[in-house]
C-alpha cells in the first residue's frame, strides 16, 4: 500500500496553491476535457470502480452510467472547488486501505477480465491503480505548467 499511497498523495501535492478556474482549464487542444480538476476526479472514480465494483461487487450510481457520456467524471463536478473534489478522493482512499488491509492479495475480483475470462486479484487491482495515478500525475504536471507555470518535480 506504501507506494497507492505515495501516488495518491503525489496527486495532492502537484494540487497545492492551485486556484480553481486554472484547476478547471483544459489548456490540451486535443483533449478538451482534460483538466486538473476532472484528473483528480477520474482517479477517484477510477478507484472506486475497481475496488467498491469489481473487487466488492457493489453497485451504485456513478458518473459512467450514462452511455451517451463514457468520460463524464472528467467534467460532470467542474464547478466544484478542487480542494473538495479531492477531500472526497482522500477520504475515499482512506476507506479503502481500511478494507483492503484485512484482505489477501491474492483475493480474486468480481469482476473477470476480457481477455482471459478470469478475475484478477487485489493485488493486481492495486498495482493497476498505482500505474493509473502515476500515469495521470505525469497529466497533472503537463496541465500545471501550461496554466500556472509551475513545473512538477
Amino acid at each position: 500500500m506504501t507506494l497507492l499511497d505515495y501516488t495518491r498523495a503525489t496527486t495532492a501535492y502537484k494540487c497545492e496553491g492551485l486556484s480553481d478556474a486554472d484547476a478547471r482549464a483544459t489548456p490540451l487542444p486535443t483533449s478538451p476535457m482534460m483538466s486538473i480538476s476532472g484528473l483528480v476526479s477520474h482517479l477517484r472514480w477510477v478507484e472506486w470502480s475497481w475496488i467498491e465494483e469489481r473487487l466488492l461487487g457493489e453497485t451504485a450510481d456513478h458518473p459512467w452510467i450514462d452511455p451517451d457520456d463514457p468520460d463524464r467524471e472528467f467534467h460532470y463536478e467542474l464547478d466544484r472547488p478542487l480542494s473538495d473534489i479531492l477531500a472526497d478522493y482522500q477520504a475515499q482512499s482512506a476507506r479503502y486501505n481500511e478494507i483492503i488491509a484485512g484482505m489477501d492479495l491474492d483475493t480474486k475480483t468480481i469482476w473477470k477480465a476480457r481477455e482471459t475470462g478470469e478475475p484478477v486479484t487485489l493485488g493486481w487491482v492495486i498495482m493497476h491503480l498505482i500505474e493509473e495515478n502515476a500515469r495521470h500525475n505525469g497529466h497533472i504536471d503537463i496541465i500545471r505548467e501550461l496554466v500556472d507555470g509551475q513545473v512538477g518535480d
